[in-house]
């Protein structure tokens, strides 16, 4: 498994499409003259008079308050090193789309060809009537202190150098915690901090201000210690200056409670932590590779509390936990810096979350029981949904607090609402999933190997992680069609089931298919002849436990691919119609749509059962379903048999889950405009809820009604998702796009992982070809 991104994979990322990764959307409406004359001339003159009668009424009739500028001039990227403004764009890009999605904050990014701080100042200064807030990012030291500095004296917005605040705010965070299990103090723990760059150097007085003695503290960089005997140090260095004798890394660890590591990989020995105290806390955060690696460090020490920069292990120390809700907060109070006030509040609020009890979102996540406050959990995970909510608050109190708030905020309750308002607590969905199918890969078949789209969604599959992929078809031209197209494929298993070599297995398969189906108009020659057929062969490997998922469909008519998942796999017990839903990942978060593919004109009976089906499918994703039933009609304003179809399958629901939250017949635009809802239907279920499930009459409107919402609505499609069968077959629509299989992809083993603890089957082990690279 190549761990790394494919270079092709990242370039074509960036590349595919609308170049880059952000665009500007206009915020009202601009389709007609009258809104152009509102937008610009002349109805903007009457905002431009406001703004210059009053300054600060530029928050109420601009983006201002809802924009950060990431800027940056390229001389410290990632660690790449000083590679020039237009290399480093990518990053700043990459930071943009992190604000918006964890924080939804607005970001324009800037590269700026200067290299002097001094007039590197003078321009980012000039930018202050743009801008709510300025987030330095990847200027090489010592002139990003100079700059910060001189930035944070001059303007009057919220200024932060990233890559020295972040780490520190968050390792601050895992530390308190640390000490806490540890049973130490942190005035008198002994540190050693390998590393003095920007990072380093903030680390260092972020931990000063939460109690930390310099006295105890032993500073190392490249040349070693930082040492009164020494003549090579710069202003910044000498802060740190130890006296006495001049030790080596090895000697100073001896004893040490805390090895803080912002230096390079592989640095620290197993001897050397077992040298360090009782209890030690090791955070090696070097990227991509630590200063010692997690497994080495518990191998030394049992009682060893243990963080890295890595998401593959506990603990990690990551700056999305902090800047995305560092300058909400700071925004949303129109604060006029970022003060030592407001850094300590993010610090005891990440610390205090990971004492809360987590969600389930979370666990399911990370793929855990049931994560707990503890040695392998300090610190937040980055998708614990609670950050924005938490951190935000913290922050935007403490800037009114320390007097550096131009806003009051005095309903917390009301804001913290607002904040979850903002992203929508189920948006973070398929980063969830995601991260819950690495946690269990399964077998997962791809039945149309033969195609491009597939071969490259089945690299991505195994690449990411999210399955084991196999592959049917012909060895051959598939093995071509990959080489061609740059498509890595070495490792994984190609089945061709119409090669003699499979003769066996055919048979096999033949066997079983004959027992279900000679009966059914099919004889034994005939059974045996369609296992050359791949998606009888690929649902036949799921049947028999040879796969755990298929998905298939690519090229072939819809109806066709289902057959042979009913034939073979059959339907969960009490079923009696299989269902297709979609899930649209929309702005509002998880939309999921049912039935839009399988049922033509369903009783009300039959629509209940569809219904119940999604209702289970929702829950499965840890989503409380909450449901419309959409017909023309609303809460009987027609009489028609058709929408009293719809009104009869809601009642029949409701007798058999009285639980669930569900309503109708009604029509869309009630569904979700609350205001009406409460306005001329306060009886319904549905007011103060967030309808996240909509059940159609039938399958022209399911169908018409999903496509138009991804094609115009321009959301996000994953399915469509078969419900009710006994195990994980899916099947594509013509013509999928790489990104719609590869979430199918990742939807059929999450199914698998369900469907497998259901039926108390043992996970699948990893085979033999699935390599750890």
């Amino acid at each position: 498994m190549k761990k790394e991104l494919r270079k092709e994979s990242a370039l074509e990322y960036h590349a595919k499409g609308r170049p880059g990764k952000i665009e500007v959307i206009p915020t009202k409406e601009a389709k007609t003259q009258r809104d152009l004359s509102l937008a610009y001339s002349p109805g903007v003159a009457e905002p431009c008079l406001e703004i210059h009668a009053n300054p600060e009424s530029v928050y109420k009739y601009t983006a201002k308050g809802n924009l950060v500028a990431v800027i940056s001039n390229g001389t410290a990227v990632l660690g790449l090193g000083d590679i020039g403004p237009e290399a480093g764009k990518p990053v700043m890009e990459g930071k943009g789309v992190l604000f918006k999605i964890f924080a939804d904050i607005d970001v324009f990014d800037i590269e700026i060809n200067e290299k002097d701080p001094e007039k590197f100042v003078q321009i980012v200064k000039a930018l202050e009537p743009t801008f709510g807030g300025i987030n330095l990012e990847d200027i090489k030291a010592p002139e990003c202190f100079y700059i910060e500095q001189e930035l944070k004296k001059q303007m009057k917005i919220p200024v932060m150098h990233d890559d020295q605040h972040g780490t520190a705010i968050i390792s601050a965070a895992a530390l308190l915690n640390a000490l806490e299990l540890q049973k130490k103090k942190i005035e008198k723990a002994k540190f050693v901090v390998n590393g003095a760059g920007a990072a380093a150097i903030a680390c260092i007085k972020l931990y000063e201000a939460l109690g930390a003695v310099r006295e105890n503290i032993l500073v190392f960089d490249s040349k070693g210690l930082i040492h009164e005997s020494r003549t090579d140090l710069d202003v910044l260095k000498k802060e740190f200056i130890s006296k006495g004798k001049n030790l080596t890394l090895e000697q100073s660890l001896e004893g040490c409670d805390v090895f803080i590591g912002l230096s390079k990989g592989n640095v620290l020995s197993q001897e050397m932590v077992k040298s360090m105290a009782k209890n030690p806390i090791v955070l090696a955060m070097a990227n991509p590779d630590p200063e010692i690696t997690y497994e080495n460090a518990v191998a030394a020490r049992k009682d060893v509390i243990m963080g890295t920069g890595r998401s593959d292990y506990p603990n990690q120390v990551n700056n999305v936990l902090g800047f995305p809700f560092i300058f909400r907060g700071a925004l949303d109070v129109r604060a006029t810096q970022i003060n030592e006030a407001m850094k300590l509040a993010a610090v005891k609020a990440l610390a205090e979350l990971a004492k809360s009890p987590v969600p389930d979102i979370v666990n399911i996540a990370y793929n855990e029981k049931n994560l707990s406050f503890g040695p392998a959990y300090i610190i937040p995970k980055p998708l614990d949904p609670r950050l924005l909510s938490t951190v935000a608050p913290a922050v935007a109190k403490a800037a009114i607090e320390s007097g550096v708030a131009q806003k009051m905020i005095t309903n917390w309750e009301t804001y913290a609402i607002e904040l979850d308002k903002r992203l929508g607590l189920d948006n973070q969905l398929m980063r969830v999933l995601g991260a819950k199918a690495r946690r269990n890969p399964k077998r997962l078949v791809f039945a149309e190997a033969d195609n491009i789209k597939i071969l490259k969604s089945a690299q991505i599959a195994y690449d990411e992680r999210i399955a084991y992929p196999i592959l049917l078809g012909d060895e051959k031209a598939i093995r071509q069609m990959a080489l061609d197209n740059s498509i890595d494929i070495d490792d994984m298993p190609i089945i061709d089931p119409r090669n003699d070599e499979y003769e066996e297995k055919r048979k096999q398969y033949g066997e079983l298919f004959f027992k279900k189906r000679q009966r059914k108009g099919v004889n034994q020659y005939e059974a045996t002849k369609m296992m050359k057929d791949r998606t009888y062969f690929g649902c036949m490997m799921v049947e028999n436990g040879d796969a755990d998922a298929v998905i298939s469909g690519l090229t072939r008519n819809y109806a066709d691919a289902i057959r042979p998942a009913l034939q073979v796999i059959g339907m969960e017990e009490g079923v009696k119609k299989i269902a297709g839903m979609y899930m649209l990942l929309t702005k509002r978060g998880p939309l999921f749509l049912a039935d839009t593919t399988v049922n033509l004109n369903p009783t009300a009976e039959e629509l209940a059962d569809i219904t119940l089906l999604a209702a289970k499918e929702v829950r499965s994703f840890n989503l409380m379903p909450r449901i419309a039933m959409l017909s023309y009609s609303n809460f009987g304003s027609s009489d028609t048999p058709e929408a009293r179809l719809v009104a009869q399958a809601k009642d029949i629901v409701k007798q058999k889950d009285p639980t669930i939250i569900i309503d109708g017949e009604m029509q869309p635009n009630i569904a979700f405009n609350q205001e009406i809802l409460r306005d001329n239907y306060p009886f319904s279920e549905l007011v103060d809820q967030e309808v996240n499930t909509l059940i159609f009459p039938n399958l022209a409107a399911g169908n018409i009604a999903y496509n138009l919402m991804k094609e115009i609505g321009g959301a996000d499609a994953v399915g469509p998702i078969l419900l009710g069968l006994k195990k994980p077959v899916h099947v594509l629509q013509l013509g999928s796009s790489v990104r719609s299989i590869t979430n199918m992809a990742l939807i059929a083993v999450i199914d698998a992982q369900l469907k497998c603890e259901n039926s108390n089957q043992e996970s699948a082990k990893k085979p033999a070809w699935w390599k750890k690279k």
